[in-house]
């Protein structure tokens, strides 16, 4: 799995039989010069050729079958081993709304098969969007499985580039949508004024002051009033939006008190949309890099004094490894002959098997 931060690859192995045991996970950073191509790709979609869509396609593709190789030595296990490899690539656009509406993952699948020699379950997302769903979020069901409680309302919070809620009425009854940016603007706007990649435990944040009036005009982003069901990503939260939301200002706040905010941004959308939807729940499960965000998750018990807010390594899986472990779900689901989709989150009109199945041998 690699997310909208577009930072590296999530790599883990589970084991399924009655339940869920994540039996390991690693992370392997993108190599520097192909995260700088990868954020010219997404930023300047334009201006960026089909041979350099193709070359990160490959390349991408052998990142993901090098982590399977490391996640393998540090296991002990052979790929036989393996029943399979669930991939979701790394998305690179991703307009399900359009007139002609599609979304674009890349990592050639047929590299990381031919690489491992481990069948591949990849493309995920499409099959969604050609029902007329939003292709996202996929998680949800996982969630329900490795999740759900019979007893209470629950809602699985992921903190990525972007954010989205999964509400699990006890076992059956599912809900879900995106509800804005997670990490993405605060890792950008970290790393234009500290180089870093991100603002580590949010200690930066913590150091600045919430600007109402630029959260108020933030939070005017047509998307966040629209219903459910909802998707987005880099095309509309980015570095550019925020600019042009800064320039529109009087005066722009100082660059601490910006990350504040930023962070007061990600905090209120996911509060008000679990809030609106989710108003009897009194468990939040956080999992993605939100998670280990200390400052992020005081203002999300803060905004959510009514809910238990704690991380999904309390009920078995490690956030960081917890989208991982839903697309090798949602590989067995795919070689089971099993739905992998929840229309009721992505607004398709029919559930469906999802992805397509490429040979090891």
């Amino acid at each position: 799995m690699s997310g909208t931060s577009m930072d590296g690859v999530d790599a883990g192995l589970l084991t399924i039989n009655g339940g869920f045991r994540l039996r390991q996970g690693i992370t392997r950073p993108y190599p520097s010069d192909l995260y700088r191509r990868l954020l010219h790709l997404v930023d300047s979609p334009h201006r960026v050729s089909l041979d350099e869509l193709g070359a990160l396609d490959s390349w991408i593709g052998e990142c993901f079958a090098d982590a399977v190789a490391a996640l393998l030595d540090n296991t002990g296990l052979d790929a036989p081993e393996i029943e399979a490899i669930g991939s979701h690539g790394q998305t690179v656009r991703h307009d399900p709304l359009g007139s002609h509406p599609f979304t674009l993952q890349i990592g050639d699948p047929n590299v990381i098969a031919a690489r491992t020699g481990i069948t591949t379950v990849a493309d995920f997302r499409r099959r969604d969007v050609a029902l007329g769903g939003q292709g996202a979020p996929l998680a949800p069901a996982f969630h329900r499985a490795a999740f759900a409680h019979p007893a209470e309302e629950r809602v699985v919070m992921n903190i990525g580039g972007m954010s989205n809620i999964t509400v699990l009425h006890g076992t059956t009854d599912v809900s879900g949508h995106d509800t804005g940016p997670g990490n993405v603007l605060m890792d950008a706007w970290c790393h234009q004024h500290h180089g870093e990649p991100f603002d580590a435990e949010g200690r930066w944040a913590r150091t600045g002051e919430v600007d109402t009036k630029l959260l108020d005009g933030l939070m005017s982003e047509e998307f966040f009033s629209r219903p459910p069901p909802k998707s987005t990503g880099r095309e509309t939260f980015n570095l550019p939006w925020l600019t042009g939301q800064l320039l529109a200002m009087d005066e722009a706040p100082q660059p601490e008190n910006v990350q504040a905010t930023l962070a007061a941004l990600t905090v209120r959308s996911i509060a008000e949309s679990i809030q609106r939807y989710a108003p009897r729940a009194t468990r939040c499960l956080v999992c993605g890099g939100g998670a280990h965000n200390t400052f992020l998750m005081e203002l999300l018990a803060a905004a959510l004094d009514d809910c238990v807010v704690e991380s999904t390594d309390q009920h078995g899986i490690a956030p960081q490894w917890v989208e991982a472990a839903a697309f090798a779900w949602l590989a067995r689901q795919t070689l089971d002959g099993g739905s992998g989709n929840l229309p009721a989150v992505t607004g398709a009109a029919a559930a469906t098997v999802l992805g397509a199945v490429y040979s090891g041998a």
